[in-house]
């Protein structure tokens, strides 16, 4: 973008001490949108000062923040909230200038290897220890407890990337994958944890007030472990939380990129990084729109 007359004024005043003037001269370099961080970035090689140097950091994220907030609400007011792109756009918060593209491959790869596995004769078991045998064995994915220190365990394309993740980057992994091959896989909102349950064929009434009994089995996206009714209800005596009905209900994508981003939040806890945390609370609330 060239430089203009104004523009040269407002980057000579980014280093001013008065936090009003410099609020004031952010707000007009934000007002002119993403096409001005060309700029910024060279303005950012050329100060010496570290101080203005965070300022401009500031003002480059405050534009790339400002573009993906139109993004993450254009996904979800669309008719389809695509789980990948979901995950790809709380993955821009981190790396603005992530492409789906590399991630979009690397996926295809994995939902191939499955799909040359499956056939129509298979159990519902049978189908699944396909999918877990493909992705953990064979591809290699690891996962962990989650680690609020590790920011890039909740990015589905760093999680691609080391082959590794946390409970619900891997869930949302398997549940992409599930859901390009027609599995009825779905995330349910079982307490401190991110389950997902295999949901029986044909299965799609969200409104029932327990719909436990439609389904076959869950499964710990950290290993790909199956476990039974049974072993659910013995977690929630663990916890000493009665297994209410709302529990099992298929969460919409909506719903899991919303805590993916509420539990991402919490990895930016330091002082110097609360506004971080603050602006992904925001775009979670967004997804209540």
């Amino acid at each position: 973008m060239e430089t203009t007359k104004e523009l040269t004024a407002l980057f000579t005043l980014i280093d001013d001490p008065d936090e009003e003037v410099f609020g004031a001269v952010s707000n007009k370099i934000v007002d002119y949108g993403k096409n001005i961080i060309p700029n910024l970035e060279h303005l950012w090689e050329t100060t010496p000062d570290e101080e203005t140097q965070t300022r401009i950091e500031l003002l480059i994220h405050r534009l790339h923040f400002t573009d993906l907030t139109e993004d993450l609400r254009q996904w979800s007011i669309s008719g389809h909230h695509d789980l990948m792109l979901g995950a790809m756009l709380v993955g821009k918060f981190q790396y603005p200038d992530l492409s789906s593209a590399s991630m979009m491959q690397e996926i295809e790869k994995v939902r191939r290897n499955i799909w040359l596995e499956l056939n129509n004769y298979l159990t519902p078991l049978e189908q699944i220890n396909i999918v877990t045998s493909i992705l953990y064995s064979y591809y290699g994915l690891k996962g962990g407890e989650t680690n609020y220190k590790e920011p890039n365990e909740f990015l589905l394309h760093k999680t691609l990337e080391a082959k590794r993740g946390n409970q619900i980057s891997n869930g949302i992994l398997y549940l992409a994958l599930c859901e390009l091959l027609d599995i009825p896989v779905r995330a349910i909102h079982i307490p401190k944890q991110f389950i997902i349950a295999y949901f029986k064929p044909g299965y799609s009434d969200e409104s029932l007030p327990n719909p436990v009994h439609k389904i076959e089995f869950f499964i710990d996206p950290t290993s790909g472990q199956v476990f039974t009714q049974h072993d659910v209800e013995n977690y929630f005596k663990r916890i000493s939380v009665p297994p209410v009905g709302s529990y099992f209900k298929p969460r919409k994508n909506k719903q899991v990129i919303q805590q993916l981003l509420e539990e991402f939040s919490k990895c930016f806890s330091d002082e110097k990084d609360i506004f971080k945390r603050n602006e992904l609370i925001a775009l979670a609330k967004l997804l209540d729109q």
